[in-house]
């Protein structure tokens, strides 16, 4: 498979994404949605969403018998109504308004976590991260901070694992609505073809640094990545606004 110069440039950038998200539970569309829509738009959102499916498809697999089902269940079960209060939203709100909205509430909900306010892993606090991830990420195509929030303190195995099981259900219902709006090509499938050995390639890497990496929380990484998707909303609003 031949690659352009734009094309390997954005295949490493594919690569590094998942790296972190398999290390850290977030941040691959925040890191590699930008980046690639600079390179070529039509990777954004349908082959950067399949791509980071597929990751969870493969997190879950190796990890499933280790995964606590029952407690994501109401988290993606909550993903549903609130993926359709997002579409609502867009077609009432203008993406402008939505971006400078959850933007600013994502930003306090990451200065008051950064304060040390933080919420334990509920029934209740889950079906409100689930509910609010999945209307942010129809509206801003950045779901994970809010359940990333929630999983703050607990181990980065545990965190990572369960945010990778709440993905694998959650993303399809995303996907689906981009092709219901928008038609099956938006999913441009010889650009996920191409990048499919980034994905392949950063779960390389990742296991193999995973023998050096701790199990504690990563709290300091998700509160940082969870900040810079508060300023990526916002910006896309101030960019909506010209």
């Amino acid at each position: 498979m031949l690659y352009s110069s734009s094309e390997a440039l954005a295949l490493f950038i594919v690569t590094f994404g998942i790296l972190l998200q398999a290390w850290v539970g977030i941040g691959f569309g925040l890191l590699v949605a930008p980046l690639l829509y600079l390179i070529e738009p039509s990777y954004v959102p349908g082959p950067v969403l399949v791509l980071g499916w597929i990751l969870s498809v493969i997190m879950v697999m190796k990890q499933r018998h280790g995964l606590n089902w029952r407690r994501v269940f109401p988290a993606i079960v909550a993903r549903l109504p609130g993926s359709w209060c997002g579409v609502l939203l867009l077609v009432s709100i203008s993406s402008c308004q939505l971006s400078f909205l959850f933007g600013a509430v994502l930003l306090v909900a990451t200065w008051l976590s950064w304060r040390s306010y933080t919420l334990t892993i509920t029934t209740k606090n889950m079906i409100v991260a689930g509910f609010f991830s999945g209307l942010m990420g129809t509206t801003t195509s950045i779901g994970g901070p809010p359940m990333a929030l929630l999983y703050q303190r607990e181990n980065r195995l545990v965190a990572r694992n369960e945010i990778a099981a709440f993905f694998l259900v959650g993303t399809p219902l995303s996907i689906a609505l981009v092709v219901f709006s928008r038609g099956f090509e938006l999913l441009m499938f010889p650009f996920i073809m191409k990048m499919l050995p980034g994905v392949l390639g950063g779960v390389w890497l990742y296991s193999r640094l995973e023998m050096v990496a701790g199990n504690e929380s990563v709290r300091g990484v998700v509160l940082i990545l969870s900040a810079l998707s508060a300023v990526g909303v916002l910006c896309q609003g101030m960019l909506g606004l010209f």
